[in-house]
């Protein structure tokens, strides 16, 4: 059965690439990443964002393309390992939440495509696509960034809760698939974040935790080894039996202002 927690990776040494870090967790971590001694590259869709980051910490490498496009995700490979063939660490961050209720979803299918291909397709594909570059390096790692929601669904976000189950239930077999390799996997458990997560329906993460105390806080936890990360209510949700997630799922939706999202 695969541990719960490992020896610590020589962070001093390792390359990381970040997707979706311009901003944001992906930000956040990339920032403890450098602190950490590692070298960073920061994946995004847009340049502005990309290049106000690379100003606010010079050392980071940036690489502009979608990786919800099945051929930038192969060009984004390339470049990595032509540019970076120490790489040893991915970050599969980038992600969007689309904020509204099944019974409501008047959008074109594409909307939902998008969240399917960015929340699920691009970690999975980039995994297979890095697979084979990391078992030749001394470690590596693959870290998923989930959400809370992947234990505890509610009705707000039922497709973007439904790709984080899907990558923790992937995280988790995966775990078991590289147990005897040298490719650890982790998982990052988010709760309410205070990021521009939902900002593709103007509805931005203006709630929930700090970034920088959320962004610190897990990652002193993956520094020391450990291999399943929640904070504060993910970490209650992730620990917590399938009644106790089922009561407060329900509890938390008699909560919501229904006209904000139905």
């Amino acid at each position: 059965m695969p541990p719960s927690q490992m020896s610590p990776m020589d962070l001093n040494a390792a390359v990381v690439c970040i997707t979706g870090g311009s901003s944001g967790i992906g930000l956040g971590l990339a920032e403890n990443f450098l602190n950490a001694g590692s070298t960073v590259i920061i994946t995004g869709r847009r340049d502005g964002p990309l290049q106000e980051a690379k100003k606010k910490f010079p050392k980071i490498e940036t690489f502009q393309g979608d990786v919800s496009d099945i051929e930038s995700r192969k060009s984004l490979v390339v470049w990595l390992l032509e540019n970076f063939p120490k790489l040893n660490i991915l970050v599969n961050n980038a992600g969007i939440q689309r904020r509204v209720t099944a019974v409501k979803e008047t959008d074109d299918w594409s909307e939902r495509q998008a969240e399917l291909d960015i929340n699920v397709a691009a970690p999975v594909h980039l995994t297979h696509l890095l697979t084979p570059h990391f078992r030749r390096q001394p470690e590596a790692c693959f870290m998923n960034v989930t959400s809370g929601l992947a234990f505890l669904p509610t009705m707000f976000a039922p497709l973007y809760g439904g790709t984080k189950a899907c990558m923790h239930s992937f995280t988790m077999a995966s775990r078991y698939a590289y147990e005897k390799t040298n490719i650890r996997l982790v998982e990052i458990a988010p709760p309410a974040v205070r990021t521009n997560l939902g900002a593709g329906d103007n509805r931005s993460h203006d709630y929930g935790e700090p970034c920088d105390e959320f962004c610190a806080g897990v990652f002193k936890r993956f520094a020391a080894g450990e291999l399943e990360i929640g904070y504060n209510d993910s970490e209650r949700w992730r620990l917590s039996s399938r009644e106790q997630q089922e009561e407060e799922a329900a509890a938390m939706t008699k909560g919501m202002k229904p006209p904000q999202f139905s």
